[in-house]
């Protein structure tokens, strides 16, 4: 703690981004040496050789994917999203400049498979475990940092309520802050509600070094008042952070972006975009390569049970909208004695008399959606997103669901979270069609790659129980 007159400048020695370079440190002499074990002639110095290069790039590509930025308030996949991003910076690399000096040439391509694999995870191991230490520290008492909020309003309580339900972020409240007298809360808020101060008295705490973090919480429209507010706060070294008013309401996916220097913030956005794109395209065509080849045989008997249970085409294609509200056309395996696809489509209901005998059992078991495989092949579909309606629900339902045409942000997909949460077959009613669409706004939110993984084996489970399907 250093003094200056009464005031006071705390100096937060990063211990944590200290232990986090540490524990990466470790992570990668682990990976390399347990990768050497398949190489008998690599020699140590070869091996120090290899981590330390390996532990260069990576604390110089550290400096680009911001892996050693505080994560305290963050979700541990985000964490592990940036520390495998860091590990994609830092692995060609390294793989480069060995094949370019011939230091890594005497390793097996078993060692270096190995290696590739299991450094990234004794990284997110430790992460993980150090994690789960400091939020048994924080709930403590160690590790804490206190906070303010400057507005007492709904937002401000929310907020306060949010940090204060997670004693892992290790923050202690000081108080709501508000320079409006006590008669004015009361009327806006509806009932009397404590408050710790005025902005004077506020800011005379973080000169002193006892606050830590602030946020702001004014409407956006008290643009004077904010810049009041940052003005007398500049003098003092806490965190201050503004939280938008118009985060209460439903945004998709916001990010922030510049141009030339403006900043903007997306209200409707696709999550998947860069990176996240290559890598959720990558995943999809492997998995849905592996699934044609694994279900080639599986594939060819029902095309010829379908052709011989009922007069027809074996595969019924109908237009569905796609990416961005562009018109695909969807595979399946003719389930109907009719191939419906024009603007007055009714859903399959129970005990439907247009479905064949075999139509009914690929229905339950969603056999009749497996050609989809090829749409995901094609790149009109994804493994995981949105079901694809047909364009006359979509144009009924745009109607009567407010950011309904919103699910086609991202691609459709060939199951997502709406079914695996019970949501699949029939919509009858608005209130259904309403929930399946809640479930897609929400997958597009907090889309992840684990998320698609998780998704794929719940519909497994789903698909195995039958249920809704008709």
């Amino acid at each position: 703690m250093v003094s200056s007159g009464n005031y006071h400048v705390r100096m937060h020695r990063s211990v944590i981004s200290i232990a986090y370079r540490l524990l990466d440190a470790l992570g990668i002499v682990c990976g390399a040496t347990l990768a050497a074990q398949f190489t008998q002639l690599a020699s140590p110095q070869e091996l120090a050789v290899i981590a330390a290069t390996t532990l260069l790039i990576h604390l110089i590509a550290s400096e680009v994917s911001g892996l050693y930025r505080s994560w305290r308030g963050s979700r541990l996949a985000l964490e592990l999203y940036c520390l495998m991003l860091n590990w994609m910076y830092t692995a060609p690399l390294v793989l480069g400049a060995g094949l370019l000096t011939q230091l890594n040439a005497r390793f097996s391509y078993e060692s270096k498979i190995i290696w590739l694999l299991l450094t990234p995870l004794a990284m997110g191991s430790s992460r993980i475990v150090f994690r789960l230490v400091l939020k048994s520290l924080r709930k403590r008492g160690f590790n804490t940092r206190r906070f303010a909020i400057c507005g007492l309003n709904p937002l401000g309580l929310e907020l306060a309520g949010n940090i204060q339900s997670s004693q892992e972020l290790g923050l202690e409240f000081a108080g709501f802050f508000d320079d409006r007298p006590s008669n004015r809360i009361k009327e806006s808020m509806g009932r009397e509600l404590p408050s710790a101060g005025t902005l004077t008295r506020l800011a005379e705490m973080a000169r002193r070094g006892e606050v830590d973090m602030i946020f702001i919480t004014f409407p956006m429209r008290a643009e004077k008042r904010i810049r009041d507010y940052l003005s007398k706060l500049s003098d003092t070294t806490a965190s201050v952070y503004i939280v938008p008013d118009f985060f209460v309401f439903q945004m998709l996916h916001a990010r922030w972006n510049q141009i030339n220097g403006l900043p903007v913030v997306s209200v409707f956005e696709t999550p998947i975009t860069g990176i996240d794109g290559v890598l959720k395209r990558g995943f999809d065509l492997l998995v849905s390569t592996a699934l044609l080849v694994i279900l080639a045989v599986p594939l060819a008997i029902l095309a010829l049970l379908v052709k011989w249970s009922s007069p027809g085409p074996v595969f019924f294609r109908q237009k569905r909208y796609g990416l961005m509200g562009e018109e695909i056309r969807v595979w399946k395996f003719r389930s109907m004695r009719v191939c419906q696809d024009n603007d007055d489509v009714s859903q399959a209901t129970k005990d439907d008399d247009r479905v064949t005998p075999l139509g009914r059992l690929m229905r339950k078991t969603s056999l009749d959606e497996l050609p989809q495989l090829f749409n995901v092949i094609g790149g009109s579909m994804s493994l995981v997103g949105p079901r694809p309606h047909a364009t006359a629900h979509n144009e009924q339902y745009r109607m009567l669901i407010d950011g309904y045409m919103l699910r086609h942000k991202v691609k459709p997909g060939m199951t997502g979270l709406a079914q695996v949460h019970g949501w699949r077959g029939e919509t009858e009613t608005l209130e259904k069609m309403e929930r399946r669409i809640e479930f897609d706004h929400r997958y597009i939110r907090e889309w992840t790659l684990w998320m698609d993984l998780k998704i794929l084996v719940q519909t497994a489970l789903v698909v195995f129980k039958q249920e809704n399907a008709y």
